[in-house]
Protein backbone atom coordinates (compact mmCIF):
# COMPACT_ATOMS: atom_id res chain seq x y z
CA UNK A 1 0.00 0.00 0.00
CA UNK A 2 1.47 3.36 -1.02
CA UNK A 3 2.61 5.77 1.70
CA UNK A 4 0.72 8.88 0.47
CA UNK A 5 -2.58 6.98 0.61
CA UNK A 6 -1.82 5.75 4.14
CA UNK A 7 -0.90 9.25 5.34
CA UNK A 8 -3.98 10.80 3.75
CA UNK A 9 -6.32 8.24 5.29
CA UNK A 10 -4.75 8.45 8.75
CA UNK A 11 -5.04 12.24 8.58
CA UNK A 12 -8.71 12.12 7.55
CA UNK A 13 -9.52 9.83 10.49
CA UNK A 14 -7.63 11.93 13.05
CA UNK A 15 -4.73 9.56 13.74
CA UNK A 16 -2.08 12.12 12.80
CA UNK A 17 -3.55 14.97 14.84
CA UNK A 18 -0.96 16.81 16.96
CA UNK A 19 -0.60 15.81 20.60
CA UNK A 20 1.65 16.35 23.61
CA UNK A 21 5.17 15.56 22.33
CA UNK A 22 6.07 13.25 25.20
CA UNK A 23 2.90 11.19 24.72
CA UNK A 24 3.32 10.98 20.96
CA UNK A 25 6.90 9.81 21.49
CA UNK A 26 5.74 7.18 24.00
CA UNK A 27 3.03 6.04 21.60
CA UNK A 28 5.46 5.57 18.73
CA UNK A 29 7.96 3.84 20.99
CA UNK A 30 5.29 1.36 22.12
CA UNK A 31 4.57 0.43 18.50
CA UNK A 32 8.30 0.20 17.74
CA UNK A 33 8.94 -2.21 20.61
CA UNK A 34 5.70 -4.23 20.66
CA UNK A 35 4.52 -4.01 17.07
CA UNK A 36 0.89 -4.08 15.92
CA UNK A 37 -0.23 -7.03 18.03
CA UNK A 38 -3.20 -6.45 20.32
CA UNK A 39 -0.73 -5.86 23.17
CA UNK A 40 1.12 -3.29 21.07
CA UNK A 41 -2.09 -1.54 20.09
CA UNK A 42 -3.20 -1.34 23.72
CA UNK A 43 0.21 -0.04 24.78
CA UNK A 44 0.19 2.72 22.16
CA UNK A 45 -3.34 3.75 23.15
CA UNK A 46 -2.43 3.83 26.85
CA UNK A 47 0.71 5.86 26.07
CA UNK A 48 -1.20 8.48 24.06
CA UNK A 49 -4.54 8.58 25.97
CA UNK A 50 -3.98 6.96 29.40
CA UNK A 51 -6.97 8.61 31.05
CA UNK A 52 -9.46 7.98 28.29
CA UNK A 53 -12.16 5.41 29.05
CA UNK A 54 -11.28 2.28 27.09
CA UNK A 55 -14.14 -0.06 28.04
CA UNK A 56 -17.61 0.27 29.51
CA UNK A 57 -19.42 -2.96 30.33
CA UNK A 58 -23.10 -3.66 30.91
CA UNK A 59 -22.57 -3.85 34.67
CA UNK A 60 -21.56 -0.20 34.85
CA UNK A 61 -17.81 -0.82 35.14
CA UNK A 62 -15.40 1.50 33.34
CA UNK A 63 -11.68 1.07 32.72
CA UNK A 64 -9.33 3.67 31.30
CA UNK A 65 -6.64 2.66 28.83
CA UNK A 66 -4.02 2.91 31.60
CA UNK A 67 -6.12 0.71 33.90
CA UNK A 68 -6.84 -1.86 31.19
CA UNK A 69 -3.13 -2.13 30.36
CA UNK A 70 -2.18 -2.42 34.04
CA UNK A 71 -4.68 -5.24 34.65
CA UNK A 72 -3.55 -7.05 31.50
CA UNK A 73 0.10 -6.80 32.55
CA UNK A 74 -0.71 -8.06 36.03
CA UNK A 75 -2.53 -11.04 34.57
CA UNK A 76 0.36 -11.74 32.20
CA UNK A 77 2.88 -11.74 35.06
CA UNK A 78 0.63 -14.03 37.13
CA UNK A 79 0.16 -16.46 34.23
CA UNK A 80 3.91 -16.62 33.76
CA UNK A 81 4.89 -16.87 37.43
CA UNK A 82 2.01 -19.00 38.72
CA UNK A 83 1.09 -21.21 35.78
CA UNK A 84 4.33 -21.22 33.83
CA UNK A 85 2.90 -19.81 30.59
CA UNK A 86 5.71 -19.32 28.09
CA UNK A 87 6.04 -18.09 24.49
CA UNK A 88 4.34 -20.56 22.17
CA UNK A 89 1.93 -21.91 24.78
CA UNK A 90 -1.78 -21.64 24.07
CA UNK A 91 -4.28 -19.87 26.31
CA UNK A 92 -7.95 -20.33 25.42
CA UNK A 93 -10.64 -17.80 26.24
CA UNK A 94 -14.24 -18.99 26.62
CA UNK A 95 -15.89 -15.69 27.43
CA UNK A 96 -18.65 -13.39 26.34
CA UNK A 97 -17.98 -9.74 25.53
CA UNK A 98 -16.56 -8.10 28.66
CA UNK A 99 -13.22 -6.62 29.80
CA UNK A 100 -11.99 -9.94 31.19
CA UNK A 101 -11.88 -11.41 27.70
CA UNK A 102 -9.79 -8.50 26.47
CA UNK A 103 -7.43 -8.65 29.44
CA UNK A 104 -6.81 -12.35 28.91
CA UNK A 105 -6.09 -12.06 25.19
CA UNK A 106 -3.74 -9.11 25.77
CA UNK A 107 -2.00 -10.96 28.62
CA UNK A 108 -1.37 -13.95 26.37
CA UNK A 109 0.09 -11.80 23.57
CA UNK A 110 2.26 -9.92 26.07
CA UNK A 111 3.87 -13.28 26.87
CA UNK A 112 4.17 -14.44 23.27
CA UNK A 113 1.53 -17.11 23.89
CA UNK A 114 -1.19 -17.89 21.37
CA UNK A 115 -4.69 -16.82 22.36
CA UNK A 116 -7.38 -19.28 21.23
CA UNK A 117 -10.77 -17.58 20.90
CA UNK A 118 -13.30 -20.27 21.78
CA UNK A 119 -16.87 -20.01 20.53
CA UNK A 120 -19.26 -19.74 23.47
CA UNK A 121 -21.64 -22.05 21.63
CA UNK A 122 -19.26 -25.03 21.73
CA UNK A 123 -20.68 -28.22 23.20
CA UNK A 124 -18.69 -29.99 25.95
CA UNK A 125 -17.57 -32.59 23.38
CA UNK A 126 -16.42 -29.89 20.94
CA UNK A 127 -14.57 -28.11 23.74
CA UNK A 128 -12.76 -31.33 24.62
CA UNK A 129 -11.73 -31.68 20.96
CA UNK A 130 -10.48 -28.11 20.88
CA UNK A 131 -8.49 -28.60 24.10
CA UNK A 132 -6.82 -31.67 22.65
CA UNK A 133 -6.17 -30.42 19.12
CA UNK A 134 -4.95 -26.99 20.23
CA UNK A 135 -2.83 -28.43 23.06
CA UNK A 136 -4.19 -25.89 25.52
CA UNK A 137 -2.21 -25.00 28.61
CA UNK A 138 -4.77 -22.65 30.20
CA UNK A 139 -8.50 -22.10 29.74
CA UNK A 140 -9.99 -18.87 31.07
CA UNK A 141 -13.77 -19.04 31.16
CA UNK A 142 -16.85 -17.26 32.39
CA UNK A 143 -18.63 -18.82 35.34
CA UNK A 144 -21.63 -19.78 33.22
CA UNK A 145 -19.43 -22.19 31.23
CA UNK A 146 -18.02 -24.08 34.23
CA UNK A 147 -20.14 -27.16 33.53
CA UNK A 148 -18.82 -27.39 29.94
CA UNK A 149 -15.27 -27.60 31.27
CA UNK A 150 -15.78 -30.53 33.65
CA UNK A 151 -14.68 -33.17 31.15
CA UNK A 152 -11.43 -31.44 30.20
CA UNK A 153 -8.03 -32.99 31.06
CA UNK A 154 -6.97 -32.51 34.66
CA UNK A 155 -3.61 -31.03 33.62
CA UNK A 156 -5.33 -28.15 31.83
CA UNK A 157 -5.37 -25.09 34.10
CA UNK A 158 -8.91 -23.72 34.29
CA UNK A 159 -9.60 -20.21 35.57
CA UNK A 160 -13.09 -18.95 36.28
CA UNK A 161 -13.90 -15.28 36.78
CA UNK A 162 -12.90 -15.15 40.44
CA UNK A 163 -9.66 -17.05 39.81
CA UNK A 164 -8.75 -14.57 37.08
CA UNK A 165 -9.46 -11.63 39.42
CA UNK A 166 -7.36 -13.25 42.17
CA UNK A 167 -4.40 -13.60 39.80
CA UNK A 168 -4.66 -9.94 38.83
CA UNK A 169 -4.95 -8.82 42.45
CA UNK A 170 -2.01 -10.88 43.73
CA UNK A 171 0.40 -10.52 40.78
CA UNK A 172 3.96 -9.76 41.79
CA UNK A 173 5.66 -6.67 40.36
CA UNK A 174 8.12 -7.10 37.54
CA UNK A 175 9.04 -6.04 34.05
CA UNK A 176 7.55 -7.39 30.86
CA UNK A 177 9.68 -7.28 27.76
CA UNK A 178 8.67 -8.00 24.16
CA UNK A 179 8.60 -11.82 23.80
CA UNK A 180 10.97 -13.76 21.57
CA UNK A 181 8.05 -14.65 19.31
CA UNK A 182 4.77 -12.91 18.54
CA UNK A 183 1.76 -14.55 20.07
CA UNK A 184 -0.81 -15.49 17.45
CA UNK A 185 -4.57 -15.13 17.62
CA UNK A 186 -6.25 -18.44 16.77
CA UNK A 187 -9.87 -18.06 15.70
CA UNK A 188 -12.03 -21.18 15.60
CA UNK A 189 -14.10 -21.57 12.46
CA UNK A 190 -17.79 -21.47 13.24
CA UNK A 191 -18.34 -25.20 13.00
CA UNK A 192 -21.80 -25.00 11.41
CA UNK A 193 -21.20 -28.26 9.53
CA UNK A 194 -18.70 -30.06 11.77
CA UNK A 195 -15.91 -29.68 14.33
CA UNK A 196 -14.37 -26.20 14.45
CA UNK A 197 -10.86 -25.72 13.06
CA UNK A 198 -8.24 -23.34 14.44
CA UNK A 199 -7.17 -20.63 11.99
CA UNK A 200 -3.94 -18.75 12.76
CA UNK A 201 -4.34 -15.01 12.30
CA UNK A 202 -1.26 -13.02 11.23
CA UNK A 203 -0.03 -10.04 13.23
CA UNK A 204 -0.35 -6.79 11.24
CA UNK A 205 3.03 -5.37 10.25
CA UNK A 206 1.98 -1.75 9.89
CA UNK A 207 -0.90 0.62 9.29
CA UNK A 208 -1.99 -1.05 6.02
CA UNK A 209 -4.75 -3.35 7.37
CA UNK A 210 -6.23 -0.56 9.50
CA UNK A 211 -6.18 1.86 6.58
CA UNK A 212 -7.93 -0.65 4.32
CA UNK A 213 -10.88 -0.68 6.72
CA UNK A 214 -11.15 2.93 7.87
CA UNK A 215 -10.71 4.34 4.37
CA UNK A 216 -14.02 2.71 3.39
CA UNK A 217 -15.73 2.72 6.82
CA UNK A 218 -15.48 6.26 8.29
CA UNK A 219 -14.42 5.56 11.86
CA UNK A 220 -12.44 8.25 13.68
CA UNK A 221 -10.07 8.63 16.60
CA UNK A 222 -11.83 8.60 19.98
CA UNK A 223 -15.17 7.44 18.61
CA UNK A 224 -17.47 5.64 21.02
CA UNK A 225 -18.20 2.17 19.66
CA UNK A 226 -20.57 -0.58 20.80
CA UNK A 227 -19.22 -3.99 19.78
CA UNK A 228 -22.22 -6.32 19.70
CA UNK A 229 -20.58 -8.94 17.47
CA UNK A 230 -18.93 -11.65 19.60
CA UNK A 231 -15.24 -10.83 20.05
CA UNK A 232 -14.38 -14.52 19.70
CA UNK A 233 -15.54 -14.16 16.08
CA UNK A 234 -13.25 -12.67 13.42
CA UNK A 235 -15.52 -9.65 12.97
CA UNK A 236 -15.79 -8.85 16.67
CA UNK A 237 -12.05 -9.28 17.12
CA UNK A 238 -11.37 -7.03 14.12
CA UNK A 239 -13.61 -4.41 15.72
CA UNK A 240 -11.53 -4.62 18.90
CA UNK A 241 -8.29 -4.15 16.95
CA UNK A 242 -9.67 -1.14 15.11
CA UNK A 243 -10.97 0.40 18.34
CA UNK A 244 -7.59 0.08 20.06
CA UNK A 245 -5.86 1.65 17.06
CA UNK A 246 -8.31 4.56 17.16
CA UNK A 247 -8.19 4.88 20.96
CA UNK A 248 -11.95 4.50 20.96
CA UNK A 249 -14.23 3.99 23.94
CA UNK A 250 -15.68 0.48 23.63
CA UNK A 251 -19.12 -0.45 25.00
CA UNK A 252 -19.68 -4.17 25.63
CA UNK A 253 -22.66 -6.34 26.53
CA UNK A 254 -22.28 -9.94 27.62
CA UNK A 255 -25.43 -10.90 25.73
CA UNK A 256 -27.09 -9.21 22.81
CA UNK A 257 -30.42 -7.66 23.71
CA UNK A 258 -31.99 -5.33 21.14
CA UNK A 259 -33.62 -2.95 23.62
CA UNK A 260 -30.49 -2.75 25.80
CA UNK A 261 -28.33 -2.17 22.73
CA UNK A 262 -30.50 0.73 21.53
CA UNK A 263 -30.58 2.16 25.05
CA UNK A 264 -26.80 2.11 25.44
CA UNK A 265 -26.14 3.42 21.95
CA UNK A 266 -28.08 6.50 23.04
CA UNK A 267 -26.88 6.64 26.66
CA UNK A 268 -23.19 6.42 25.74
CA UNK A 269 -23.57 8.58 22.60
CA UNK A 270 -22.08 5.88 20.39
CA UNK A 271 -21.08 6.89 16.88
CA UNK A 272 -20.57 3.30 15.72
CA UNK A 273 -21.98 -0.20 16.13
CA UNK A 274 -20.31 -3.46 15.07
CA UNK A 275 -22.81 -6.28 14.67
CA UNK A 276 -23.79 -9.35 12.64
CA UNK A 277 -26.78 -9.17 10.28
CA UNK A 278 -29.22 -11.13 12.45
CA UNK A 279 -28.71 -8.49 15.16
CA UNK A 280 -29.95 -5.80 12.79
CA UNK A 281 -33.05 -7.90 12.16
CA UNK A 282 -33.69 -8.00 15.92
CA UNK A 283 -33.10 -4.24 16.21
CA UNK A 284 -35.68 -3.64 13.48
CA UNK A 285 -38.22 -5.63 15.51
CA UNK A 286 -37.71 -3.23 18.45
CA UNK A 287 -39.28 0.27 18.49
CA UNK A 288 -36.52 2.81 17.73
CA UNK A 289 -35.66 5.13 20.63
CA UNK A 290 -36.26 8.86 20.69
CA UNK A 291 -33.94 10.58 20.28
CA UNK A 292 -32.21 8.20 17.88
CA UNK A 293 -28.63 7.21 18.75
CA UNK A 294 -26.02 9.46 17.07
CA UNK A 295 -24.82 6.65 14.80
CA UNK A 296 -22.53 7.42 11.87
CA UNK A 297 -21.46 3.83 11.22
CA UNK A 298 -23.22 0.50 11.59
CA UNK A 299 -20.76 -2.10 10.33
CA UNK A 300 -21.87 -5.69 9.82
CA UNK A 301 -20.24 -8.90 8.65
CA UNK A 302 -20.42 -12.63 9.20
CA UNK A 303 -23.33 -13.65 6.96
CA UNK A 304 -25.36 -12.37 4.04
CA UNK A 305 -27.65 -9.38 4.52
CA UNK A 306 -31.28 -10.26 3.71
CA UNK A 307 -32.32 -8.33 0.63
CA UNK A 308 -34.94 -6.11 2.24
CA UNK A 309 -32.97 -5.28 5.38
CA UNK A 310 -30.49 -2.60 4.19
CA UNK A 311 -33.11 -0.17 2.90
CA UNK A 312 -35.44 -0.73 5.86
CA UNK A 313 -32.63 -0.24 8.37
CA UNK A 314 -31.29 2.90 6.67
CA UNK A 315 -34.78 4.36 6.34
CA UNK A 316 -34.99 4.12 10.13
CA UNK A 317 -31.43 4.98 11.26
CA UNK A 318 -29.99 6.88 8.30
CA UNK A 319 -27.51 5.96 5.59
CA UNK A 320 -24.96 4.53 8.01
CA UNK A 321 -24.84 0.85 7.04
CA UNK A 322 -21.58 -0.78 5.88
CA UNK A 323 -21.37 -4.47 4.99
CA UNK A 324 -17.99 -6.21 4.99
CA UNK A 325 -17.72 -9.51 3.16
CA UNK A 326 -14.89 -11.72 4.37
CA UNK A 327 -14.11 -14.83 6.38
CA UNK A 328 -11.92 -16.15 9.16
CA UNK A 329 -9.39 -17.22 6.54
CA UNK A 330 -9.54 -14.23 4.16
CA UNK A 331 -10.20 -11.43 6.69
CA UNK A 332 -11.88 -9.13 4.18
CA UNK A 333 -12.61 -9.18 0.48
CA UNK A 334 -14.99 -6.29 -0.10
CA UNK A 335 -16.96 -3.58 1.67
CA UNK A 336 -20.36 -2.22 0.65
CA UNK A 337 -21.07 1.41 1.54
CA UNK A 338 -24.53 2.88 2.15
CA UNK A 339 -24.56 4.16 -1.44
CA UNK A 340 -23.72 0.68 -2.71
CA UNK A 341 -26.51 -0.86 -0.63
CA UNK A 342 -29.02 1.73 -1.79
CA UNK A 343 -28.09 0.88 -5.38
CA UNK A 344 -28.02 -2.91 -4.90
CA UNK A 345 -29.20 -4.18 -1.48
CA UNK A 346 -27.68 -7.66 -1.92
CA UNK A 347 -24.21 -6.51 -2.99
CA UNK A 348 -21.04 -7.25 -1.03
CA UNK A 349 -19.53 -4.03 -2.37
CA UNK A 350 -16.06 -3.43 -3.75
CA UNK A 351 -12.58 -4.47 -2.57
CA UNK A 352 -10.94 -1.82 -0.38
CA UNK A 353 -7.59 -0.24 -1.18
CA UNK A 354 -4.76 -2.78 -1.20
CA UNK A 355 -7.05 -5.79 -1.80
CA UNK A 356 -7.11 -7.96 -4.94
CA UNK A 357 -10.35 -9.65 -5.86
CA UNK A 358 -10.85 -11.99 -8.80
CA UNK A 359 -13.58 -14.33 -10.03
CA UNK A 360 -12.17 -17.49 -11.62
CA UNK A 361 -13.57 -20.70 -13.04
CA UNK A 362 -12.77 -24.18 -11.74
CA UNK A 363 -9.63 -24.27 -13.89
CA UNK A 364 -8.29 -21.05 -12.37
CA UNK A 365 -9.05 -18.81 -15.37
CA UNK A 366 -10.67 -15.36 -14.90
CA UNK A 367 -14.31 -15.25 -15.97
CA UNK A 368 -16.06 -12.47 -17.86
CA UNK A 369 -18.07 -9.73 -16.13
CA UNK A 370 -21.37 -11.00 -14.79
CA UNK A 371 -20.47 -14.69 -14.86
CA UNK A 372 -20.45 -16.78 -11.69
CA UNK A 373 -17.15 -18.23 -10.54
CA UNK A 374 -15.00 -18.87 -7.48
CA UNK A 375 -14.12 -15.81 -5.38
CA UNK A 376 -10.39 -15.38 -4.78
CA UNK A 377 -8.93 -12.64 -2.61
CA UNK A 378 -5.52 -11.27 -1.67
CA UNK A 379 -4.71 -8.84 1.16
CA UNK A 380 -2.22 -8.31 3.99
CA UNK A 381 -4.22 -10.35 6.50
CA UNK A 382 -4.80 -13.70 4.81
CA UNK A 383 -4.66 -16.39 7.46
CA UNK A 384 -1.45 -18.40 7.92
CA UNK A 385 -3.16 -21.79 7.73
CA UNK A 386 -5.02 -24.05 10.11
CA UNK A 387 -3.34 -25.22 13.29
CA UNK A 388 -3.70 -28.78 11.99
CA UNK A 389 -1.23 -27.94 9.21
CA UNK A 390 -3.90 -27.83 6.51
CA UNK A 391 -4.47 -24.81 4.29
CA UNK A 392 -6.99 -23.47 1.82
CA UNK A 393 -6.40 -23.51 -1.92
CA UNK A 394 -4.31 -20.58 -3.17
CA UNK A 395 -3.53 -19.30 -6.67
CA UNK A 396 -1.01 -16.58 -7.54
CA UNK A 397 -1.05 -15.18 -4.03
CA UNK A 398 -4.85 -15.25 -3.88
CA UNK A 399 -6.86 -17.33 -1.41
CA UNK A 400 -9.86 -19.31 -2.64
CA UNK A 401 -12.64 -18.28 -0.26
CA UNK A 402 -14.77 -21.30 -1.09
CA UNK A 403 -17.57 -18.96 -2.17
CA UNK A 404 -19.12 -18.43 -5.58
CA UNK A 405 -19.88 -14.96 -6.86
CA UNK A 406 -19.92 -12.51 -9.75
CA UNK A 407 -18.97 -8.90 -10.45
CA UNK A 408 -21.47 -6.74 -12.30
CA UNK A 409 -20.58 -4.05 -14.90
CA UNK A 410 -20.49 -1.41 -12.11
CA UNK A 411 -17.74 -3.35 -10.31
CA UNK A 412 -19.98 -4.53 -7.46
CA UNK A 413 -19.47 -8.01 -6.05
CA UNK A 414 -22.41 -10.36 -5.46
CA UNK A 415 -21.94 -13.55 -3.45
CA UNK A 416 -24.05 -16.50 -4.61
CA UNK A 417 -23.15 -18.75 -1.70
CA UNK A 418 -20.69 -21.46 -0.77
CA UNK A 419 -19.34 -23.59 -3.60
CA UNK A 420 -20.17 -26.60 -1.41
CA UNK A 421 -23.78 -25.40 -1.10
CA UNK A 422 -24.48 -25.34 -4.83
CA UNK A 423 -26.59 -28.33 -5.78
CA UNK A 424 -27.25 -30.13 -9.05
CA UNK A 425 -30.95 -30.82 -9.48
CA UNK A 426 -31.97 -32.69 -12.60
CA UNK A 427 -28.71 -31.68 -14.27
CA UNK A 428 -29.11 -27.96 -13.46
CA UNK A 429 -26.83 -25.94 -11.17
CA UNK A 430 -28.92 -24.32 -8.44
CA UNK A 431 -27.73 -21.73 -5.90
CA UNK A 432 -29.68 -21.82 -2.62
CA UNK A 433 -28.51 -18.31 -1.64
CA UNK A 434 -30.27 -16.82 -4.68
CA UNK A 435 -33.57 -18.29 -3.51
CA UNK A 436 -32.93 -17.16 0.08
CA UNK A 437 -32.40 -13.57 -1.02
CA UNK A 438 -35.61 -13.66 -3.03
CA UNK A 439 -37.66 -15.05 -0.14
CA UNK A 440 -36.40 -12.42 2.32
CA UNK A 441 -37.77 -9.71 0.06
CA UNK A 442 -41.32 -10.86 0.81
CA UNK A 443 -42.77 -8.39 3.34
CA UNK A 444 -44.18 -11.22 5.49
CA UNK A 445 -40.82 -13.02 5.81
CA UNK A 446 -38.53 -12.23 8.73
CA UNK A 447 -35.84 -14.75 7.78
CA UNK A 448 -35.31 -17.67 5.43
CA UNK A 449 -32.79 -20.41 4.75
CA UNK A 450 -32.61 -22.67 1.71
CA UNK A 451 -30.57 -25.87 1.51
CA UNK A 452 -30.16 -28.86 -0.76
CA UNK A 453 -31.49 -32.23 0.32
CA UNK A 454 -31.29 -35.68 -1.37
CA UNK A 455 -33.95 -36.50 -3.96
CA UNK A 456 -34.60 -39.95 -5.46
CA UNK A 457 -35.59 -38.60 -8.89
CA UNK A 458 -33.47 -35.47 -9.36
CA UNK A 459 -30.42 -36.23 -7.23
CA UNK A 460 -31.01 -33.14 -5.07
CA UNK A 461 -33.81 -30.66 -4.49
CA UNK A 462 -34.23 -27.42 -2.58
CA UNK A 463 -35.88 -27.16 0.82
CA UNK A 464 -36.84 -23.73 2.20
CA UNK A 465 -37.22 -22.88 5.88
CA UNK A 466 -39.21 -19.72 6.43
CA UNK A 467 -39.80 -17.61 9.54
CA UNK A 468 -42.66 -15.09 9.36
CA UNK A 469 -43.19 -11.87 11.26
CA UNK A 470 -45.71 -12.18 14.11
CA UNK A 471 -49.27 -12.06 12.81
CA UNK A 472 -48.30 -12.70 9.17
CA UNK A 473 -49.52 -15.66 7.13
CA UNK A 474 -48.27 -17.36 3.95
CA UNK A 475 -48.89 -20.80 2.56
CA UNK A 476 -46.38 -23.05 0.86
CA UNK A 477 -47.91 -22.82 -2.59
CA UNK A 478 -47.90 -19.02 -2.50
CA UNK A 479 -44.15 -19.14 -1.80
CA UNK A 480 -43.56 -21.57 -4.66
CA UNK A 481 -45.57 -19.40 -7.05
CA UNK A 482 -43.58 -16.34 -5.98
CA UNK A 483 -40.28 -18.10 -6.74
CA UNK A 484 -41.60 -19.35 -10.10
CA UNK A 485 -42.34 -15.76 -11.08
CA UNK A 486 -38.69 -14.68 -10.75
CA UNK A 487 -36.50 -17.78 -11.09
CA UNK A 488 -36.24 -20.91 -13.21
CA UNK A 489 -38.48 -23.87 -12.37
CA UNK A 490 -35.56 -25.89 -10.95
CA UNK A 491 -35.02 -23.15 -8.33
CA UNK A 492 -38.50 -23.63 -6.83
CA UNK A 493 -38.22 -25.30 -3.39
CA UNK A 494 -40.11 -28.58 -3.23
CA UNK A 495 -40.22 -28.53 0.58
CA UNK A 496 -41.46 -25.47 2.48
CA UNK A 497 -41.08 -25.64 6.26
CA UNK A 498 -42.37 -22.81 8.47
CA UNK A 499 -40.30 -22.23 11.61
CA UNK A 500 -40.54 -19.74 14.46
CA UNK A 501 -36.79 -19.03 14.37
CA UNK A 502 -33.94 -20.43 12.33
CA UNK A 503 -31.36 -22.33 14.42
CA UNK A 504 -28.21 -20.22 14.60
CA UNK A 505 -24.82 -20.39 16.27
CA UNK A 506 -23.41 -17.68 18.52
CA UNK A 507 -22.28 -15.60 15.53
CA UNK A 508 -25.66 -15.67 13.84
CA UNK A 509 -24.91 -18.24 11.14
CA UNK A 510 -27.67 -20.70 10.34
CA UNK A 511 -26.98 -24.27 11.46
CA UNK A 512 -27.85 -26.21 8.33
CA UNK A 513 -27.30 -29.57 10.01
CA UNK A 514 -30.17 -28.72 12.38
CA UNK A 515 -32.45 -27.83 9.47
CA UNK A 516 -31.95 -31.22 7.81
CA UNK A 517 -33.73 -32.85 10.75
CA UNK A 518 -37.00 -31.30 9.57
CA UNK A 519 -36.84 -33.19 6.26
CA UNK A 520 -37.63 -36.88 6.27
Amino acid sequence: MDLPFIVTTLTRRGLLAPGRPIRVASQLNALRKWGWSLAGELRQAAARDPGRVAVIDDRGNELTYAELLDRSMRLARALRAGLGVQPGDRVAVLCRNHPGLIETVVAATLLGADAVLANTGLSPAQLETVAQEQRLRVLVHDDEFTEQTLGLPAELHRLDEQAREDLIATALPGELHPPERDGRIIVLTSGTTGAPKGARRPTPNGFGPLVSIIDRIPLHVRDRVLIAAPIFHTWGYAALQVCFALRATIVLHRRFDPAATLRDLTRHRCQALFAVPVMLQRLMETPPPEPRPPLKVVAVSGSALPGGLPAAFMDTYGDVLYNLYGSTEASWASIATPADLRQAPTTAGRPPHGTRLEIRDDDGRPVTVGRVGRILVGNEMLFEGYTSGADRERHDGLLDTGDLGRINPDGLLFVDGRADDMIVSGGENVFPAEVEQLLTQLPQVREAAVIGVPDADYGQRLAAFVGLYPGERLDAEAIREYVRRYLARFSVPRDIVFVKYLPRNATGKVLTRELRRYIG
